[in-house]
């Protein structure tokens, strides 16, 4: 006989039936002392089991199982993609268990993806927080020097040039922010992809010195190998994006570096990649800041490092063009002492 899909419930019921109805005749047989036979008794019995057994299923089938099927059926689409559901929807074993554990299941994904959408929602809220508060300087700045220009200022020599370069460095910092949003877009997205060529690292890092040469003359930095490379070091990768690279991390050591300070740049041959560390000895970072660095917006020191400019995606877009590269990149830190970044690249 095929299981019933409520489990066991009416062969239970049918089981009290057919035995109450064996004890009361039993019982009306002995006061009557009528005669008892036992085979007929046996076989209505049995008749009465089959009987009760049918219609106790119906019963349950029709007034219980058809109002939690639907149920069943509406959280079992929503799990189970489009294209299967027709030919899954049969429904086997305890219908009352299967939907526990359907709900169960279904309300801890549910739970999961509403944990994620607020993740979701509270990096929102802080990226477009940092955003605004990263533009807003900038442009009260232009509209003070602005203001003051149209106030007068503009027919004073002494005025009219200084505020006007200040307004163009305001606006050179609002350029900046917005071109390193895009670029922290495209590489979040997935939308970029490196453009590998083999080239030399060597020339690269020496181009990027010499273009760094004059904000580190300023600061009384020196910028410089930390021995002399006479030959080529190869690698593998997308040759602008590694000038990026080059250009961000400099330009964070002389940012963070101390007067008369050093920032030298190393290669390691390590098989199949090359290291590279780029080191000063400037003020260094707290351990517990390490693992935020490369956090988009993040800032040790918020006041100073506003002081310094940038937009605060620097090390963030490092960290992301290293990883499109399949590769990764570390830092160690000490305060007082100073800062090394290394990552690695493909040989060439």
């Amino acid at each position: 006989m095929k299981r019933s899909r409520t489990g066991n419930l009416p062969v239970i019921i049918s089981l009290i039936i057919s035995g109450f109805y064996l004890i009361v005749f039993i019982f009306l047989n002995l006061i009557f002392n009528t005669l008892i036979y036992w085979i007929p008794l046996f076989f209505s019995s049995i008749f009465l089991f089959i009987f009760s057994f049918l219609i106790v299923r119906y019963a349950l089938e029709k007034f219980i199982l058809e109002k939690i099927k639907p149920i069943y059926k509406s959280i079992f689409n929503l799990k189970v993609p489009k294209e299967k559901r027709k030919r899954q929807l049969g429904i086997n074993g305890d219908i009352i268990s299967s939907v526990n554990q359907q709900v169960v299941k279904w309300a801890e994904d549910k739970k999961e993806e509403i944990e994620e959408l607020k993740k979701l929602e509270l990096y929102r809220r802080e990226f477009l927080g940092n955003v605004s508060h990263e533009l807003k300087t900038p442009i009260f700045n232009i509209q003070g020097y602005v203001l003051t220009l149209l106030d007068g200022g503009l027919d004073d020599p002494k005025i009219n040039r200084e505020y006007l370069l200040r307004t163009e460095k305001s606006i050179n910092r609002m350029i900046t922010i917005v071109e390193d949003l895009e670029s922290i877009s495209k590489l979040e997205s997935g939308e970029f992809k490196p453009v590998y060529a083999r080239f030399d690292i060597v020339a690269i890092v020496k181009e990027v010195l010499e273009f760094m040469e004059m904000p580190a003359y300023k600061k009384e930095i020196k910028l410089h190998f930390d021995k002399n490379y006479d030959k080529s070091v190869f690698v593998h990768a997308d040759k602008e994006k590694i000038r990026q690279i080059f250009i961000n991390l400099i330009d964070n050591s002389i940012k963070y570096g101390n007067v008369n300070g050093n920032t030298k740049v190393s290669f390691f041959d390590m098989d199949e990649n090359i290291l590279i560390e780029v080191t000063d000895d400037g003020i260094g970072v707290a351990q517990q800041d390490i693992p935020r660095l490369f956090e988009r917006f993040y800032r040790t020191d918020k006041g100073r490092s506003r002081e310094q400019g940038g937009s605060g995606l620097g090390l963030a877009i490092v960290k992301h063009i290293i990883e499109a590269h399949q590769q990764t990149i570390n830092v160690r830190s000490t305060l007082g002492v100073g800062t090394t970044f290394a990552f690695t690249l493909k040989k060439g």
